[in-house]
């Protein structure tokens, strides 16, 4: 886990207490803000829903959150960006009005990486969607277009996802979990 490979918290007070950045700022930054819309997911499983945490990749990537239940598979991308104005397309997103980064196309292909995944191992066709959430953000823009195919949240709204039906039966939701929480399966992908 990113938290015990990092600098020890007097290393951390120290570099604060002398204004030195880190690199490892905005590691905890994006950690604290995983941890944020983990816990907005948890509220979801009293209601039929399973979520996992952390899914590292074969490629040494890793899955923020992967959502499953009656509406369907979601991979959720977690992004910190405190007190920002967001505009996102339908492939870049602007922070600020800075540089366009990949943040949606980034979440298209974790998606389809993870369909092909669990297709592989589930005897029924896995409805996956990418989800973006912003953490922390001021603001949050969606261009005006027609392709809208990664849903957008902050943090507080990605509960949204919950009365969503009709994609997955209980059984279902359970055979999905059960392949998608071994390790291996993700690692050998």
């Amino acid at each position: 886990m990113i938290a015990t490979r990092g600098p020890s918290k007097a290393q951390r007070l120290l570099a604060k207490l002398l204004r030195q950045p880190s690199e490892w700022d905005s590691w905890y930054t994006g950690l604290e803000g995983e941890r944020k819309v983990g816990r907005e997911l948890e509220r979801l499983t009293p209601h039929g829903w399973r979520v996992l945490h952390g899914i590292e990749k074969g490629n040494g990537g890793d899955i923020d959150h992967l959502l499953i239940g009656p509406g369907g598979v979601f991979t959720i991308n977690t992004k910190t960006h405190r007190g920002a104005s967001v505009w996102v397309g339908d492939t870049m997103t602007k922070v600020n009005g800075g540089e366009p980064k990949p943040y949606a196309a980034a979440s298209k292909t974790e998606a389809d990486y993870v369909r092909r995944v669990l297709g592989r191992h589930c005897e029924f066709p896995v409805p996956v969607e990418p989800v973006l959430v912003f953490v922390g953000v001021a603001s949050l823009h969606r261009a005006a277009t027609s392709q809208h195919t990664v849903r957008l949240y902050q943090e507080r709204e990605v509960a949204a996802l919950g009365p969503l039906t009709g994609r997955l039966t209980p059984e279902q939701v359970e055979s999905v979990y059960a392949v998608a929480r071994h390790r291996r399966v993700w690692l050998r992908a």
